[in-house]
């Protein structure tokens, strides 16, 4: 079977709709409407049921997803080890969120450098749904982030355990509400227990998202806003932030995921490897 065929159906799976697919995937609604019908008739049941809001899979839709996934997936880790360089044994991809490069992957690659110099590592900085995407494909073997989303196929481990604080830059009280406090968006889970502590507090005049970013701001322009102690550590200690302890705390978890199917000696050791990084981060 062409992979592409097994590649569109999990795209109208994920997107409930032949037309975003089509965007999704570059090609032409024609085209995923044909591909379709070419996957239909190899497997001869009706996938999808198609209506004006968008689409459904049939039951036997939802039996061959599985068989898709796993289809993708042996299909992206035989390209990989193909295209794998003499030199190296293996090659481990990996994605993260823009924010858990800093103090976190950007430490494990030169561990995984010296520890680890005859796999080589292909490395992204990828948003929720994009790295997702990837990993239940198979193109990429480990992602670090914030919400996974359990997939068949995917261990999701806790990597981190953060405090998120509230910090600001010099000594006026700075709270959510507050015309100088900018919301930097930290997901779903965040929002809610923000919103919890914080009920009555005015819409805020900035929102930021990469986090990443309302660091920057605030240390450029002043204010105030939440950030995982590992990431303000260096400005707290220069006194450039401070931390508004009486204002509420929150825990956010840092997560891994990763085939469950890539079990060799290298992949293994590269995942203790970020166990090792994330422990000592907690450490400091």
């Amino acid at each position: 079977m062409d992979v592409d065929l097994a590649r569109t159906f999990l795209t109208i799976t994920e997107t409930a709709h032949f037309g975003k697919a089509a965007r999704a995937l570059n090609v032409t609604q024609s085209t995923i409407s044909a591909r379709i019908k070419t996957l239909e008739d190899l497997l001869g049941q009706p996938l999808f049921v198609r209506s004006k809001t968008g689409t459904t899979l049939t039951p036997a839709g939802s039996k061959f997803k599985g068989s898709a996934e796993m289809m993708i997936r042996i299909w992206e880790q035989a390209r990989q080890q193909v295209g794998t360089p003499s030199e190296y044994q293996s090659m481990i991809s990996v994605a993260g969120e823009l924010t858990l490069w800093d103090q976190l992957l950007l430490q494990w690659l030169p561990w995984m450098r010296s520890s680890l110099p005859d796999v080589a590592v292909r490395a992204e900085i990828l948003q929720l749904e994009s790295l997702m995407h990837r990993l239940a494909e198979g193109s990429i073997d480990l992602g670090v982030l914030y919400a996974p989303i359990n997939r068949p196929g995917l261990e999701v481990e806790t990597l981190l355990d953060e405090e998120l604080v509230l910090v600001s830059t010099g000594n006026e009280a700075i709270v959510p509400g507050h015309r100088s406090y900018v919301f930097v968006d930290w997901g779903t889970s965040f929002r809610l227990d923000h919103e919890n502590a914080y009920p009555s507090a005015d819409t805020p005049a900035l929102t930021v998202s990469p986090s990443q970013f309302g660091l920057t701001y605030i240390l450029e322009n002043g204010g105030a806003g939440y950030f995982p102690t590992r990431l303000v550590r260096e400005p707290l200690d220069s006194g450039h932030l401070r931390i508004a302890d009486t204002a509420a705390r929150f825990r956010h978890h840092v997560y891994m995921i990763y085939n469950n199917d890539r079990n060799d000696e290298r992949f293994n050791t590269a995942l203790q490897g970020l166990r090792f990084i994330a422990a000592r981060e907690t450490e400091d």
